[in-house]
């Protein structure tokens, strides 16, 4: 795995090995490991838009429950 290249045209390793001296199949376990946990990664939830919170005032609805719910609150 490499990263794009550097000035002088050498591409710039993603990972590397600082102790003993793994053989193919231990590189691809731990490529395969690394990509999981990077696809694996949370995305993070969308924000309730403004859109959203005016909709529950003309409907007269309460803020939601939950954390920041006296940030929606006008009160």
């Amino acid at each position: 795995m490499t990263t794009d290249a550097k000035p002088g045209g050498t591409p710039e390793p993603l990972l590397s090995v600082v102790k003993g001296k793994p053989d193919a199949e231990e590189l691809a376990a731990l490529t395969a490991v690394v990509l999981s946990l990077a696809a694996a990664a949370p995305e993070r939830a969308a924000e309730p838009s403004v859109r959203s919170w005016v909709r529950r005032h003309q409907l007269r609805l309460a803020p939601k429950p939950g954390p920041g719910a006296w940030k929606r609150s006008r009160g």
